[in-house]
């Protein structure tokens, strides 16, 4: 029985036939799921959906309870104002917070999903839920002062759904960059090497023949874009602006949170200390990739009394090769002995090929992904459905209800991986680091930089290890007929797709390859994912969910002292058959399922150890943090969550509403230049204008005779803080 879902759930499973003994909040976080599954893979986008989601039905719950404080309700938050006048006291508490939940994530779920390429299969299971709930999806009244809570609802999603409008994502335009622009021209895996790229330490586009993403669905280009290059600056949830390092480049600011620092650079005249951790940091994917076949003699024994359990992280490169080593894995010693039973885990020895092989591909989150911040809220679900787990904030006090205990887990999981992504994709889009497939291409085209006396040599190439990277010589079956393929680089690795005819029943194995032609252990029409390497995506919202997780249950350990996952014999795998022995994926802690985790991306091809450690020390910090905050609105005593603290110049705008051509702009302290951007209540950009050398001035004058009547959003930015204010015009 899998016990966590990947494979594409049908529209069957939202009869709900068997989701009335689920909270309300469980509902719609699971068809918010399911949609994500359908919809295009982006990281960024839907940690942003699950935790604006989780807004929704958290505020809609606070609001009634007489503790807890609301997020958005009532708040300025990031600059953007939520006025609230309460609502009368209902007489059902849980009645009035369902009501008010529903009306309010179908109405941001509706909005956020309207472009998905399965757009009416969403649709249509947000409208069945509402059904099913006995509501009414033709209510749509934000008018909530005669005591409508549907109408509450209303307005919430309302508010969200602007807020959502202006927070930098640039959501109108489909999240598309507006400033970033790849150096490097695409590689083409298709062909051999990477004879085209400019810069091996930048980020390099993939050119495919069709490229399918995480989630099954076909990109309308062959050339993807970088996904989230400007995430950095998307308002996040806990992370502080002590955090923040703010870097320029091609009239951009890119923020970073939490700055890792550069990763090794590869210098291809001199062999340097940075140049050799490069070649280390890559070359380890490629070694990597040797074990990912059946036919591997090793036996590993997979269960927590030897899988788990990290004492020490590395804080440098220098000390990866002591964590990271040639036969995979990493230190992890195991448990003595299950703490709930009190007896020892029982061993599970099964091949490290099969082991490996699974990983890669269920820690993938595809096909049909909820991607990487989804697949935590369904590992959340399902320790949520464990009989042995007790509902007690913190492990402690009184058991919650499911509802109180759902909203409050989406609440602080949804905010720990938006911050995870603001942090990672900040980093990814400034380092804008290279992926493993053009990196190992690029230095097996420049040669070996082992020797100046062997053939082929380059102080950029590839360090030569016996058994694992060495020189085609005469006679060798990679030779060629004419042996052009002679003092070229080989590598003893995961064959390719070229080897798999028909992946129901073939499987690729691995030997010695051509360097110019190894490929990730990712499907044909994937390969890599289209943004950066660096930091790793995967360690990042693991690690600060395991955080999370271990923070909010009390415990570090499972229900039960373990989790488990079944990949059955010859069914799991995707593109190849296998694996090759029923396999079941286990672990004692939270914090071990994520290490589990980033090390699938080793041997996925996807990320190599200098993406991943960082990942996971940031991981340790923005997970506790988001926790805190979270606790914080429990208890009812928030503080100021904006990176814009208290001292900051406010913005006031009048008259507001206006019939007249011309608004004024007053801030509480002087400004010198400002870039305004005003967009519709659809997100479209209706006018902006710069106004540059305004002189001991706190109020300028701004121009909106071309606007039509209407909701309007002004942003603004004075160079140092961006402000954003809700402007009516009547017309």
């Amino acid at each position: 029985m899998r016990l966590f879902t990947i494979a594409l759930l049908t529209v069957i499973f939202f009869t709900e036939s068997h989701a009335q003994n689920h909270s309300v909040a469980r509902r719609w976080n699971e068809v918010l799921l399911e949609s994500i599954r359908h919809d295009l893979a982006r990281p960024t986008v839907h940690s942003r959906n699950l935790f604006h989601t989780s807004v929704a039905l958290y505020d809609s719950w606070a609001c009634f309870d007489p503790v807890a404080e609301t997020y958005l309700l009532g708040k300025v938050v990031h600059g953007f104002d939520c006025p609230y006048n309460g609502i009368n006291a209902p007489s059902d508490v849980q009645a009035a917070q369902e009501e008010t939940m529903s009306y309010a994530a179908y109405r941001l779920l509706s909005h956020r999903f309207v472009n998905s390429p399965n757009a009416s299969l969403s649709q249509n299971m947000f409208d069945t839920l509402m059904s099913n709930l006995g509501y009414d999806i033709n209510f749509t009244s934000t008018d909530y002062s005669g005591g409508s809570y549907a109408a509450l609802g209303n307005y919430l999603a309302e508010n969200l759904i602007a807020y959502g409008m202006q927070d930098i994502s640039n959501e109108a335009n489909n999240y598309a960059n507006q400033f970033y622009q790849p150096i490097n021209d695409p590689l083409v895996p298709m062909l051999a090497g990477n004879p085209d790229i400019t810069d091996p330490n930048r980020w390099q586009p993939l050119t495919l023949q069709v490229f399918i993403d995480q989630a099954g669905n076909i990109y309308p280009i062959n050339t993807p874009s970088f996904v989230g290059a400007e995430w950095g600056q998307v308002p996040a949830f806990a992370l502080k602006a002590e955090d923040l390092t703010i870097y320029e480049r091609d009239d951009f600011d890119y923020w970073v949170f939490h700055d890792p620092g550069m990763p090794p650079h590869l210098d291809t005249m001199t062999q340097t200390t940075l140049s050799q951790q490069y070649k280390f940091t890559f070359e380890m994917v490629s070694i990597w990739s040797s074990h990912l076949t059946a036919d591997d003699p090793t036996v590993w024994d997979i269960s927590p009394a030897s899988i788990g359990n990290v004492q020490y992280y590395p804080t440098n490169v220098a000390e990866y090769p002591q964590f990271y080593n040639i036969s995979g894995g990493d230190p992890g010693q195991g448990w003595d002995l299950n703490p709930v039973t009190g007896q020892p885990y029982e061993p599970q020895y099964v091949k490290r090929g099969d082991y490996a092989r699974i990983l890669a591909e269920f820690w993938a989150d595809g096909p049909h992904s909820e991607t990487p911040p989804g697949h935590w809220f369904t590992i959340l679900n399902y320790v949520s459905d464990q009989p042995l787990v007790e509902k007690r904030f913190e492990g402690t006090g009184p058991i919650l209800s499911d509802l109180e205990w759902d909203v409050k887990a989406y609440f602080t999981l949804g905010g720990t991986v938006h911050d995870a992504a603001v942090t990672a994709w900040g980093v990814k889009g400034w380092y804008d680091y290279i992926r493993p497939i053009s990196a190992l291409r690029y230095m097996a085209d420049l040669g070996q930089s082992t020797s100046p006396s062997l053939p082929n040599y380059h102080p950029g190439g590839l360090p030569l290890i016996q058994n694992y990277v060495e020189l085609v010589e005469e006679g060798d079956p990679l030779a060629g007929a004419n042996n052009q393929n002679v003092n070229k680089i080989k590598l003893y690795a995961w064959k390719g797709h070229d080897y798999v005819t028909n992946p129901e029943t073939d499987v690729a194995g691995v030997g010695w390859i051509l360097a110019e032609n190894w490929w990730p252990y990712q499907r044909p029409s994937f390969v890599t994912p289209p943004f950066a390497g660096y930091v790793s995506g995967h360690s990042t919202f693991s690690r600060a969910a395991a955080e999370m997780m271990t923070l909010f249950t009390g415990d570090a350990f499972f229900p039960g002292g373990m989790g488990e996952f079944e990949a059955p014999m010859n069914e799991f795998l995707v593109f190849e058959d296998g694996p090759s022995q029923d396999v079941t994926l286990q672990w004692a802690t939270y914090r071990d399922a994520s290490d589990q985790c980033s090390l699938s991306r080793i041997w996925g091809g996807i990320h190599p150890p200098v993406d991943d450690m960082p990942g996971r020390h940031l991981g340790m910090v923005i997970g506790p943090q988001a926790f805190e905050l979270a606790k914080e609105y429990f208890e009812g005593n928030s503080i100021v969550t904006s990176i814009d603290d208290q001292e900051s110049p406010t913005l006031e705008v009048y008259p507001n509403p206006t019939s007249s051509n011309t608004v004024s702009l007053r801030f509480s302290g002087t400004v010198n230049s400002l870039d305004i951007d005003v967009y519709d209540s659809n997100g479209k950009l209706c006018l902006r204008k710069a106004m540059k050398g305004i002189t001991n001035s706190n109020v300028v004058q701004l121009d909106v005779s071309s606007l039509n009547g209407g909701i309007y959003f002004a942003k603004v930015d004075d160079g140092e803080r961006v402000f954003t204010h809700k402007l009516s015009i009547l017309r």
